[in-house]
């Protein structure tokens, strides 16, 4: 079985803001602070809706029998459109197993608006059945079907008021955690043009995604005690190859100093 653990970044779609808003003449960061303004007077908060949440970094760990790999799709002078077309591109060569830390609840539906806005297909992803017999009874969409794993969701039995942040989970279990970012930061690194750090980060989420995927595999049989320090062994053998990429042997490091289990 193939796994795909996914993690996207995001950043306010200024573009898109400007013609709903009538915002013509504001710079980018202008017109973000108008679109934060006008989401806490609506809401409460500025948190942008997932339509207007511009995707610059989508990350990956495959993990299969022969193949183990973390990486960002594209590089940084990716069009969106083209990030999300890998994405789904994959989907359709592979058909892999997807895994993600609130994936149904933000990253998926801004995945959906984006390839909507971009006229991107992905016919194997939107399958439910029609073309595919098997997908009938498990696919992509259903929040219940496994070939989309969303471990916050599920460990927290489907109830929002359990939901738990990848942070604090990872990091109660022995992994890494964040690592010099968070979410909230993503937009002041963008400006200051630091995309590579956005990429970088986005990989160590993924990366604690991963981590965390082996354990919940422990918790409910699918691996045994040998084989989930096997797949953690193996994490590291790979992460201390990454020699030109400093967080992701920083994640090695700190992996091997927690030493879970």
């Amino acid at each position: 079985m193939t796994v795909l653990i996914f993690d996207i970044e995001t950043i306010p779609d200024v573009n898109a803001g400007r013609q709903l808003h009538d915002l013509e003449g504001l710079s980018d960061e202008e017109t973000a602070k108008a679109l934060f303004a006008l989401r806490r007077a609506k809401v409460g908060h500025d948190f942008l809706p997932h339509y207007l949440q511009q995707v610059i970094a989508i990350s990956l760990v495959i993990a299969s029998p022969s193949q183990l790999k973390v990486w960002s799709l594209g590089d940084e002078q990716s069009s969106e459109a083209e990030l999300i077309q890998r994405f789904f591109t994959g989907i359709d060569k592979h058909t892999p197993t997807l895994v993600s830390w609130n994936g149904s609840g933000f990253d998926l539906p801004v995945l959906h608006y984006r390839a909507l806005l971009h006229g991107i297909q992905a016919p194997t992803y939107w399958e439910t059945g029609e073309q595919q017999q098997t997908f009938r009874w498990n696919n992509y969409l259903n929040r219940f079907h496994y070939r989309h794993l969303d471990l916050m969701d599920v460990l927290a039995a489907y109830q929002n008021k359990a939901f738990a942040p990848l942070d604090d989970i990872a990091t109660l279990l022995g992994f890494p955690g964040k690592m010099g970012m968070s979410g909230d930061k993503v937009w002041a690194e963008y400006l200051a043009g630091n995309l590579k750090g956005i990429r970088d980060y986005c990989e160590t989420d993924v990366l604690n995604t991963y981590c965390v995927y082996l354990r919940f595999e422990l918790m409910r049989g699918v691996i045994n005690q040998a084989e989930y320090a096997h797949q953690l062994q193996r994490l590291r053998d790979y992460l201390k190859n990454e020699q030109n990429n400093s967080h992701l042997l920083s994640f090695c490091n700190l992996i091997t100093r927690n030493s879970p289990f």
